[in-house]
This record gives C-alpha cells, structure tokens and sequence, in this order.
C-alpha cells in the first residue's frame, strides 16, 4: 500500500491505496463521491471527468497515486452549500440532461473550459466537449447550458 495526500473538494484526505488503484475507485469506494460515474472504463465518455489542479481528467485513466498532493474537484464541490453552481443550474434550466448519466462529466469539463475561457463561441464548447459522450440529449440544449452559465458567471464577475 502507498500512502496518498490530496484534497477532495476542498477537504484534507489522507490514506493508503494499492499501486493500482484508479482515482475514480478511490473516489467512489473510499470517499463516497458517487457524483462520477464510471461509464467505459477506457477513458472514451467522460462519464468520470473530474478536476485535477484545475485541468479536466478523466478519472478512469488517472493513478490515484498520480494525483498525490493535487487538488482534486468532483461534481460534489461544484455547489456552495445548498447552492447550485451556475452550471448546475443552467443544466437544469436548459434541460441539458436527460438520463443523467453523463453529466457530471458534463459539467466538469464545461466548469474547466469556463474558468480558462469564461466567454467560449458555441464552437468552442463543442470542441471542449468532444471527449464527452450523451446518448440522450443530442448536446444542443448542454451547449446552451454551458453558454447560460457563462453568462451568469461573467455577471457574477462584473
């Protein structure tokens, strides 16, 4: 076993996981995080995409001990409490899911495309949402989610 520190969400976590272990088992077996969903396990759908240091990863294709000391954010730490964050909401509003299946994935793609462009064209989220898969929606109202909550984050900024 290897002894792991990171923080999950904004909360210290230290414990022990086999050299093999993926992230997205640590996540969801030890830690609870339900929240990312494991889809193919070969890194195709973006079912388990959570942050890492910020950048989006999927969870599924990551070591848990690749993460050690990283700063690690699931679907989880995306609300404020009770607050929805704007993408959470948007989604909502803008029925950018169906099943449900991909959306944590979803939202955490968009969450690091909206911090590192906070005003994308529709292209540019197509584009960050490629390594993303939905079966249901046909990705027109998610886009439209994802240019919602970019304009109430910019809002929110301003």
């Amino acid at each position: 076993m290897i002894p792991l520190k990171l923080e999950v969400n904004g909360r210290a976590v230290a414990t022990e996981v086999a050299p093999s272990t993926l992230l997205i088992d640590l996540l969801r077996g030890p830690l609870a995080l339900t929240g990312t969903h494991q889809g193919c396990d070969t890194a195709q759908c973006g079912a388990c995409t959570v942050l890492v240091n910020g950048e989006s990863v999927k969870s599924c294709s990551l070591l848990a001990v690749q993460a050690q000391g990283a700063k690690v954010t699931t679907v989880e730490g995306l609300a404020q409490g009770d607050k929805l964050h704007p993408l959470q909401q948007a989604f909502m509003d803008c029925h950018g899911l169906q099943c449900g299946f991909c959306t944590p994935g979803m939202l955490m793609t968009s969450a690091c495309l909206l911090a590192k462009n906070p005003k994308p064209s529709d292209a540019e989220v197509q584009h960050a949402l490629e390594g993303n898969l939905c079966r249901c929606t046909g990705y027109v109202k998610i886009v439209a989610a994802v240019q919602q909550a970019a304009g109430q984050l910019a809002g929110a900024q301003a």
